[in-house]
């Protein structure tokens, strides 16, 4: 037997759960099916000391807070995996786990879609596609499989003990890799980190952490990145109670800063030489967040202490002075991958993706009719795929296919194209 239902939402995570709180607000019929358990990728897709990279009281849904969590501190990957579990149960989500699906096509004759599923088939008129930025993991192939080399993505790291013993490569100098590779230095280690191009804002500046900022300054909401910058690495961190990312602070603690790995050749990897300039990028985009601030504040008045400390960096560490060229494989034993996600829809049989794979849409209405998006990265501004970012874009999601649905619905007199 077929199980029918009006609206199927592919993936529990907080994209999943979102959509779920605004169809059910719309008095929508629906499905949300989970291969896994409520937000899988929280609890088994990141390393064990992650949290949040947002205070509490910024990542999260409007409708509930964290209740044993400071508002200024970040919660741990297990506590927000909690937390939507929690919030799924606030509104009695039809959350189904467990299933995979497997095919989603289009009907022919009739609107609506056939979704194969693990368990079964299942007919729908809507599909939510709200799988995640986050699936398939991205290792360039440039690295040759070699004896006593272990090499891995972040995706599958967890910490420092379940490494090989030995010096480790960090490739990738965004939130995961500059995390990963402060907490195998701190482990004693030896740690080198592959820096490529960044932005690099402050923590907290002034008493107002970064998130506050970006809201204030009306930049979640910017609609489009600059061309160019659709794909940019953010160094930011919540871990150890949160702090400012500092590439020189990193190296005054023991991590040896090189360029972007680009070759590896007669048994070494090489290295760009654009670390300098990595780094000089970065610390410009510090300081224009620090810029903005200050004008912001003296433009309202507010009453926040300044921090002309803010703006002194360390001094440069030799290996940013010096930087490696090369470094020969024998001389470390893990390569660690922080080189982020590709999205996967090959699922979905149908024409509703571009050339390179990535999703048509407007502010995630598919050019298909009846198939959404939601937490692609830029879906309808900065902040889509952040916890409280995406709750909004649910929410236009939801109210699309309420609209959609009433147009189906209506049933009116016949009337007559002929004039009277």
């Amino acid at each position: 037997m077929i199980e029918t239902i009006d609206t199927l939402v592919v993936g529990a995570g907080q994209a999943g759960v979102a959509a779920s709180e605004h169809l059910t607000r719309n008095g929508i019929p629906h499905l949300v099916l989970e291969r896994d358990r409520i937000a899988e990728r929280w609890r088994t897709g990141r390393w064990d000391s992650l949290v949040a990279n947002g205070p509490a009281w910024h990542d999260r849904f409007p409708g509930l807070a964290f209740d044993d969590v400071d508002p200024e501190a970040f919660p741990s990957k297990d506590r927000v995996a909690r937390y939507f579990e929690d919030y799924v149960k606030a509104f009695d989500a039809p959350v189904r786990c467990g299933v995979e699906v497997l095919s989603a096509t289009p009907n022919e004759g009739r609107p609506g879609f056939t979704v194969q599923t693990s368990a079964g088939e299942i007919a729908c008129q809507n599909i939510v596609v709200a799988t995640g930025a986050f699936q398939e993991p991205v290792m360039p192939d440039l690295v040759p499989d070699r004896p006593g080399l272990t090499q891995l993505h972040s995706r599958f790291y967890r910490n420092p003990d379940a490494l090989p013993e030995g010096p480790v490569l960090v490739v990738g100098a965004g939130s995961s890799g500059v995390q990963i590779a402060e907490e195998i230095v701190r482990a004693g280690q030896r740690v080198y980190l592959s820096v490529g191009p960044h932005d690099r804002p402050p923590r907290v500046y002034r008493g107002r952490d970064y998130c506050w900022w970006l809201g204030v300054l009306g930049l979640w909401d910017i609609p489009a990145p600059k061309p160019g910058m659709e794909h940019v690495t953010i160094a930011v961190s919540g871990a150890y109670g949160g702090h400012t990312v500092d590439f020189r602070d990193l190296a005054r603690q023991g991590i040896t800063l090189v360029g972007r790995t680009i070759a590896c050749e007669d048994g070494a990897l090489r290295f760009s030489d654009d670390l300098s300039a990595n780094i000089a990028q970065g610390d410009a985009n510090y300081l224009s967040v620090l810029d903005a601030a200050d004008e912001w504040i003296a433009r309202n008045g507010a009453d926040l202490p300044e921090e002309p400390e803010a703006r002194h960096f360390l001094p440069d560490p030799d290996c940013l002075a010096n930087p490696l060229s090369s470094l020969p494989l024998e001389e470390i034993s893990t390569i660690l991958w922080a080189t982020g996600y590709r999205q996967d829809f090959g699922w979905l049989k149908m024409d509703v993706t571009d050339d390179r794979g990535r999703p048509r849409h407007q502010r995630g209405v598919s050019v298909v009719p009846g198939v959404y998006f939601l937490g692609l990265p830029w879906q309808s501004r900065r902040g889509s795929t952040f916890i409280w970012g995406v709750w909004h874009d649910a929410r236009h999601v939801a109210d699309q296919i309420a609209i959609q649905r009433s147009y189906r619905d209506y049933v009116g007199p016949a009337r007559s194209t002929r004039q009277a």
